[in-house]
Parts: structure tokens; sequence; C-alpha cells
């Protein structure tokens, strides 16, 4: 009896194991920590529109939902709809590019191409077919692949981490360069920081890792910076000073390819994912909790 007793409970005990595992391989969120106020392993998806299937960076104005902006790697259109709808309209700003990141801020809407070339138009124009006397400026930033940008509306300052620069050994820091938006929209040069790779490392508990930084935003609720990297599948968040105090690995059957980021007034958090051959793309809600 006694032996029959331990089959039984070895056998609830296999299944019971079985059983995580198959929850786990079907969810895929067993596993994965959120910041505070967020569940990454629960989002709203909305699923993005034909034209939108290589959706790279997204923006609100003024951190109003009512609709979203985005660009893609490929076209040189700004993208806006509201968030559920199957068709999406767009305005031409300039020729075929590989167009990361898109930023409003003080009435201008800022494009940051992969070469660290920047383009700047009045965000009234938004809604004309075509974008007249869009500026395009150069040289502002090192050589070298950038991807993520943000744009304060506080100070109007726009920020930009390097995916990949030249002068950069992404297994040590990542570089971040600051400049001043001017009330014509031209952009000028006001400072630099840094991302610390090695506390990276030492959070995730993994060696020489390569850090390639896909979008950045602030949390203006809290004061920190939530930095995104698709190619690492890593949500980093760093204090006001950029130092770094926690790293989130990322589901990638959720996020499969995670391309930009940014938050609505009232604190959700809205994540981009490009999409593939067998999948659209798509953008991601985690509504806050206090």
């Amino acid at each position: 009896m006694i032996k029959d007793m331990r089959n039984t409970l070895m056998a609830v005990i296999v299944a019971g194991i079985l059983l995580s595992i198959s929850c786990a391989s079907k969810t895929g969120t067993q596993g994965y920590d959120s910041p505070t106020g967020y569940n990454l392993n629960k989002p709203v998806k909305y699923y993005m529109p034909d034209g939108l299937l290589e959706i790279s960076g997204i923006a609100f104005n003024n951190g109003k939902s009512d609709s979203v902006y985005a660009e893609q790697d490929e076209d040189g259109n700004i993208y806006y709809l509201k968030l559920g709808d199957k068709q999406v309209n767009y305005s031409k700003f300039g020729k075929k590019g590989d167009y990361e990141d898109i930023a409003i801020c003080h009435n201008q809407v800022i494009m940051l191409r992969s070469d660290g070339v920047l383009f700047t138009f009045p965000f009234g124009q938004v809604r004309n077919k075509e974008i007249p006397g869009v500026q395009k400026l150069e040289g502002l930033l090192p050589e070298g692949e950038y991807e993520g940008m943000y744009a304060d509306e506080k100070n109007g300052l726009v920020y930009l981490l390097c995916k990949h620069c030249t002068d950069d050994k992404t297994t040590k820091s990542s570089s971040g360069y600051i400049l001043a938006l001017q009330a014509d929209g031209a952009l000028k040069q006001s400072g630099s920081f840094n991302v610390d790779v090695k506390t990276i490392e030492k959070l995730t508990g993994k060696k020489k890792i390569s850090f390639h930084p896909s979008a950045l935003t602030k949390n203006s609720k809290t004061n920190e910076w939530y930095i995104l990297s698709s190619f690492n599948k890593l949500l980093v968040v760093a204090d006001n000073n950029w130092n770094v105090k926690a790293v989130y690995s990322l589901d990638p059957v959720i996020f499969n390819q995670p391309e930009g980021i940014t938050f609505d007034n009232k604190y959700n958090l809205y994540i981009s994912n490009e999409g593939s051959k067998t999948a659209a793309g798509n953008i991601l809600k985690f509504n806050y909790s206090k």
C-alpha cells in the first residue's frame, strides 16, 4: 500500500512538471520580470496594417494616445493612425531610406535616419499629402549607426543613442548625444552621455555583452530612462543620470523584433515590433498599474 501511495505521489509530481513545461512553452511568459508598475508578460496587442509591416519608431504628440505616429525602415513617410485601425494614413517627407526613429517636440517632428542624418518639419504639416520645407540636418552626430531617439517636451532637448559607432567599444559603453531643438526646427549640439555596458553585464550575469540599443524613452512618472535592445532582447532601466539600475530580459515569444518605445501621458508603456513574412507588425500596450 505504501508502495502504491509512493507511485501515485510520483505520478502527480511528474504530471505537474509536465504541465508546467507545457504551459511555459505555450505562453512563453514564465520567468520574465517587469519594471514596477508594468507587466511585460500581458500586453494589449494592436496589429499594424500592411503599410507598417516594418514599423520602427513610434511617438505621441504631447503624450496623447488618440493618434500614434510612426515610420518604417524603407520609405520617407510619416504614418498616423488610431490604435486598432485597419488602415493607415501617411504623408511623404523624404526619399526612400533607412529611417529608424521618430520624435515630436515643441510642434516639430524629428526623423532619424540610421546614418545619423536628421529631418525636421512642423507637426502641423503632417496630414498634407507631401510635406514641404523639410530640413535635412547633417554632421551633428559622429559617424555610426543610430536607431534610438527621444525628445523631451519640457526642455526641448533631443537624446540619441548610438547603436554602433566607430569610436565605441560596444562591450564597454554606448555613446549618447544631446541636441537642442530650435524654434525653427534646427538642432544644435548640446552635450553627450554614456551607458555603461559593464553594469548591464553584471545585472544579467552574462559576460562580454555587445550592447546595441534600438530605442529609448523616458518615464516621466519615475524620471527613469527606458532603453530597448532588439538585438539582445533586453529592456534596460537607468536613472536620470544614465546610471543603469535594472535590466529585464524580454520574452521572444511576445517581443519578436522590438524597435520602438514610448509612453503616453497616463504613463502607459508602448513597444512596437517589426513584422515578418509570417507575422504582421504590432504595437504592444502595457497598462500602468500603481
